[in-house]
């Protein structure tokens, strides 16, 4: 018999309102969580809405709020009934979770804000959603995810510089800020049941989307003196069009580029050295695609794919709302369900061992339907309920403080994860932030590499591969592995094995995301690890699953926003499809970050470890949910449709009349209507009065038969101003505007500086540099996320061994005699 799920017994209030809240807790819904949902007498507006445009009738709601709330409450109040402020306070007064954000009569008043539900109820998890943060200069700006991602600096990994600044598709910002409130949530209310402490958790949508965009530009510019990316450029190989639809490729290590050059039969570009780096080939764009458009549009997808996989070259076919459904791989991997409604939708982003399962879905509730059960409720006396410091719980050594080091941050506070050791042998971006996620809040994280075949990612240095310690010098692997040990050791040998397991056997958890026959080559797959330490959760992230046919496909960010249908929605009309570039390796990451804080609480309550699979194309099927979901209910297939939107009318990026100062690459200005008295304020400011007095102007349906107009003006009103003038009078009137920051500039912006975002550390090969924290602040700790630089190769080797696996200085010079660990890069680099 399965055990209950990770979160029985865990009660939530939701007193927020839409996309972000409705995530995060459907998160917590699918743990297992008891949430109930407060909405405004006339529902929450995402009951009726639809990216497609279909006709919702009024007695039933949509069907991508049916996916969002199965397994909830809804209990309708109002602030201004006094009985219904009653209900509401007594489910607070209940509840483990709160979480909040804007939008309805409960949530906008006084008493229930969040700072006052924290001193109200000092031993509960209040989750704050938000779009820039509960504090600072902008904690009022006029916004929409779209003029956010302008900020972040992302769309310099899309396009080309021949067209404006292209932003993506599916509100990503929400979905990361949900997901990160989830991961808030859980490690706040994992120290609440440990130490019987609550927390105020702080999420911005903004640092939300700074996390999840781009990889660490701000560290890149400072560590290497110029941009990541020194031209707006998506990568090449991209997504290309084939003879019957698209095919993604990507090449991030220097022998997948040369495979493909093998692939596509170009012997002068595998041996043509300046090709395999990325920068160069974004210079030469033009000549290069279509080269490789040539050979793609030749070959159908599926000719393509097979070869590719074969070469070991990353790839994918681009799937969207109507084809995804149909993957055999996903479909027979259980990665999709029916929706109690009749519609097909994305199953829970992870699979959990142990002996617990996710909560089947149940039907989300019609507004109102739980209000009379939980007054009922609440008229009947009330059994006493345990404080939360007080919950009988089962633990394992380490959980009862005993076990590894870290924990506290500068200002000694205890920590969500204190006492809990990681093995992280996890690389390039993905997998080492969930281990980076485990070390912000407190564990102690040792990140395992190999001298001859280290973290994949340190590859993309800033210094020639000629210069000592190369190896040092990428920021990418700086910013995903602050805070963690450095451990070097030849796993292919049995000494390092069984060092190796012998560490396994002290640890809490491993983590992993190589494709699946590389911990079974060593002989290390999840059967090995728990037969040594059956408390040991074992979380196992490869692109695609440890099963099924797809389970050796080589993946990375790109390729697996295309399969997942993420790319599809994102691109200009009269071209391909564009993968967001960055947001399903970030999310994949926060994802299985949400499903180990599961596992770790199953695993609190139970004492039993368990085998957790958490696969990135989950985490991305989950993100682009609404594709599926609307073609499954209404036969309507989602389409890109560039910098606009559906509901946002006018919503673009304009060029304004600034240039850098060195006279280079111009700036843009992103503006987005989100409803129709933003509509008049942007006709006052622009001075077209006419149009504020046209009735059939005043509905987004009316401005999207004349949008090209609108755009016509508003690109000429914009071209002739300053960026400032136009974002300041413009936010000013409550129209959502910002500039299109260059993403090795975001740490300037005045918002972020207030929150302290970025946090300088010191590393003694490169230097000082400022790192990105991670996007949850907890009032409790951590106050310092970035508390230690990114380890050396090997540089804990000393420590790992003698102090925590009790090897004598001897031995440890006999394993560096032999090899069995180091701290130099040694052999070929091009894997």
């Amino acid at each position: 018999m399965s055990e209950p799920w990770p979160l029985v017994g865990t009660r939530v209030v939701d007193l927020s309102s839409g996309l972000a809240g409705a995530y995060c807790t459907k998160l917590l819904a699918d743990g297992g969580a008891v949430v109930v949902k407060i909405e405004d007498p006339d529902g929450d507006p995402l009951r009726r809405r639809s990216a497609s445009g279909a006709a919702i009738p009024a007695t039933e709601d949509g069907a991508f709020f049916r996916f969002l709330s199965t397994s909830k409450d809804s209990v309708i109040a109002s602030a201004t009934v006094d009985d219904d402020v009653e209900l509401v306070s007594a489910l607070l007064d209940d509840a483990d979770v709160v979480v909040w954000a804007n939008g309805t009569s409960i949530a906008e008043d006084a008493r229930f804000a969040p700072a006052q539900l924290h001193r109200d109820r000092p031993g509960a998890v209040v989750v704050a959603l938000s779009p820039f943060g509960l504090d600072g200069p902008w904690r009022d700006r006029p916004t929409t995810d779209f003029t956010r991602q302008a900020l972040c600096g992302g769309h310099v990994q899309r396009g080309t510089p021949d067209r404006p600044p292209l932003l993506c598709g599916g509100d990503p910002g929400e979905w990361a800020a949900g997901t990160y409130g989830a991961i808030g949530a859980l490690a706040a209310l994992r120290r609440a049941r440990l130490r019987g402490v609550g927390d105020l958790v702080d999420v911005a949508a903004l640092d939300a989307l700074m996390f999840s965009q781009p990889l660490f530009p701000v560290t890149w510019f400072q560590m290497a003196g110029v941009p990541f990316r020194p031209v707006r450029s998506s990568q090449l190989p991209n997504l290309h069009p084939t003879a019957d639809g698209y095919v993604a490729l990507q090449t991030t290590t220097g022998q997948q580029w040369l495979d493909f050059c093998t692939m596509i039969g170009r012997d002068d570009w595998h041996d043509d050295e300046r090709l395999a780096r990325g920068t160069y080939r974004t210079l030469h764009r033009p000549e290069l695609e279509a080269v490789i458009e040539e050979w793609t549009s030749a070959r159908t997808t599926a000719e393509i794919v097979e070869l590719a996989t074969l070469l070991r070259v990353p790839v994918a076919e681009v799937g969207n709302g109507a084809t995804l459904p149909q993957f055999p791989h996903l479909v027979d991997g259980g990665w999709f369900a029916q929706n109690p409604a009749g519609f097909v939708q994305p199953s829970a982003p992870y699979r959990l061992g142990g002996g617990a399962e996710p909560r089947p879905f149940a039907p989300a509730p019609a507004v109102g339907r739980d209000t009379d059960r939980h007054r009922a409720r609440r008229s009947r006396p009330r059994p006493l309920r345990a404080s939360r410091s007080s919950q009988p719980h089962l633990a394992s050594n380490s959980e009862m403080f005993v076990g590894g080091g870290g924990g506290a941050d500068g200002g000694g506070v205890t920590l969500p994860l204190a006492g809990l050791r990681v093995v992280d042998l996890t690389a390039f971006w993905a997998g080492p932030i969930i281990g980076y996620a485990c070390a912000v809040l407190g564990a102690e994280v040792v990140h395992v590499e190999s001298t001859k075949r280290p973290d994949g990612i340190r590859l993309n240095t800033t210094r020639p591969l000629t210069e000592p310690q190369w190896w040092e010098w990428c920021p990418m692997f700086h910013g995903s592995n602050t805070n963690k040990l450095g451990l070097a050791i030849e796993l292919d040998t049995e000494r390092g094995r069984a060092l190796f397991l012998d560490l396994v056997a002290r640890s809490d958890v491993v983590l992993d995301n190589f494709s699946p026959r590389v911990l079974e080559q060593l002989g290390l797959d999840q059967d090995v690890l728990l037969a040594r330490n059956p408390q040991l959760v074992v979380l196992r992230a490869p692109a695609y699953g440890i099963t099924g046919p797809w389970r050796e496909r080589l993946a990375y960010a790109p390729t697996i926003e295309a399969q997942a249908g993420l790319a599809w929605i994102s691109g200009f009309t009269d071209r391909g499809p564009e993968p967001p570039s960055g947001v399903a390796d970030a999310m994949g990451g926060a994802h299985a970050t949400v499903a180990l804080l599961l596992a770790l609480e199953h695993r609190r309550r139970t004492g039993r470890g368990m085998y957790l699979e958490c696969p990135m194309v989950g985490a991305a099927l989950n993100l682009a949910a609404e594709q599926v979901v609307e073609h499954s209910a209404y036969g309507r297939l989602l389409e890109r449709s560039g910098n606009r939107s559906a509901t946002h009318v006018p919503q673009g990026v304009y060029r304004t009349a600034d240039v850098d100062a060195d006279g280079g690459q111009d700036r843009w200005v992103a503006v987005s209507v989100a409803d129709d008295a933003q509509w008049r304020a942007l006709c006052r400011v622009i001075e077209r009065r006419d149009w504020a007095d046209d009735p059939s102007l005043g509905t987004a349906t009316g401005r999207r038969a004349v949008e090209d107009e609108v755009d016509g003006v508003l690109a000429a009103w914009c071209g002739s101003r300053p960026t400032g003038d136009i974002v300041e009078s413009l936010s000013t009137a409550g129209v959502p505007a910002e500039p299109v920051v260059p993403a090795h500039e975001h740490d300037g912006l005045a918002q972020v500086r207030w929150r302290r975002l970025f946090e300088p550390v010191e590393h003694p090969v490169t230097g000082t540099a400022d790192f990105i924290g991670a996007p949850f602040r907890l009032a409790n700790g951590p106050h310092v996320h970035n508390r230690r630089h990114a380890p050396l190769l090997g540089e804990h080797n000393r420590d790992v061994l003698t102090r925590i696996l009790g090897l004598a200085d001897d031995d440890v010079d006999a394993l560096e005699a032999d090899g069995v660990v180091g701290d130099t890069v040694v052999g070929g680099v091009l894997h």
